[in-house]
Order: structure tokens, then C-alpha cells, then sequence
């Protein structure tokens, strides 16, 4: 099987608790985010060329990385592909047609690799923030709603989402001065 990366289980868990629950998100979508930006680091170390796989099990904060490679005749792709004498070496039982699962060593995140793998997961939760409040709101088309402004972004109002008690806050009126 995959080694774990040398990471704070809690603390990742914590982090796609809190970041789930703070944008009324799926946590799924937040692990997901995670296991894409730990990908990118780890393609950044071990070559792009790779099909390198992360993996974070949400029970448990286990993080698994491991490389995938096909066992062929004639090897066009040394990245991806291993010839069958090479394959057997990782997995006695292989023949052609077979994919391997090459496990990684743990990848330590360097400021860069840290600040871009913080970027993805950023970029995933917008996303997925924005298309929670498309659906909750495409059917009230040519609706007046109350709520408090979040941010405007590129000419787009983002609302606060409605807090967990069943009610709104008390509407606020601000206008800009022109």
C-alpha cells in the first residue's frame, strides 16, 4: 500500500471541518481540494510527467501519495509505463495490461509548494461556495431578498449565507456616496 505523508491528521481534518462548515459546503468537496493541491505539490517534486494520486481518508486524516504505472510490452512513456520484468520487481504477480500502484515517499511542503497548494484549495471552495449559492438562489429569480452583503465581486453580489438558526439578521441599509 501508499506510505502517509508526514502531516498533523487532526489538524487537516480540523481544517476541512472548520473551512466545510464556515461555507456551508460539502467537507467531501474541501478533502477533495486537498488531495488536488497535494497532488500538484508532489507532481512539482517528482516530474509532471507523473500520474502521481493523493488520497486523505476523512475518518482517520491518513494521507496516502503513490504513483500509478502501467506494465506493457515496449515502453513508450517511462513516466507512466514499466516493461513487464520492471513491473514484477514492484509487484510479483504483474503481467501486461496491469497498473501499479507505486508507493511515495512523504512529501515535505516547502513555502512555495505550501503557498500553491493553499491557492487550490482557496480556488476549489470558491467554487464550490459560489455554485451552493447559485442553487439556493436560481429559482428566486425577479425576487426581493433581504440579507447582508458579503463582498462584490466583478460587479456581483455575494450574501451572507443565512446563519443555522433559522433566521435572517436584522437587514442593513448602507449606500454609497456618488
Amino acid at each position: 500500500m501508499a506510505t502517509a505523508i508526514s502531516a498533523n491528521k487532526a489538524e487537516l481534518l480540523a481544517i476541512a471541518n472548520s473551512v466545510a462548515s464556515e461555507k456551508m459546503i460539502d467537507k467531501g468537496i474541501v478533502i477533495e481540494a486537498i488531495e488536488e493541491a497535494i497532488q500538484r505539490a508532489a507532481r512539482a517534486r517528482y516530474g509532471a510527467e507523473n500520474d502521481i494520486r493523493a488520497k486523505l481518508d476523512a475518518q482517520t486524516g491518513d494521507l496516502r501519495l503513490w504513483r500509478v504505472v502501467e506494465v506493457v510490452e515496449t515502453v513508450e512513456d517511462y513516466f507512466k509505463q514499466v516493461d513487464l520484468a520492471a513491473g514484477q520487481k514492484l509487484q510479483k504477480d504483474a503481467k501486461i495490461g496491469d497498473f501499479i500502484v507505486d508507493p511515495l515517499p512523504a512529501v515535505d511542503l516547502g513555502r512555495i509548494d505550501a503557498q500553491s497548494a493553499k491557492q487550490v484549495i482557496f480556488q476549489k471552495v470558491r467554487e464550490a461556495d459560489r455554485e451552493r449559492q447559485f442553487e439556493e438562489f436560481k429559482d428566486r429569480a425577479g425576487e426581493v431578498i433581504t440579507g447582508v452583503v458579503k463582498s462584490v465581486e466583478f460587479g456581483h453580489i455575494v450574501r451572507q449565507p443565512r446563519p443555522r438558526r433559522g433566521r435572517d439578521p436584522p437587514p442593513i441599509s448602507r449606500s454609497r456616496a456618488n
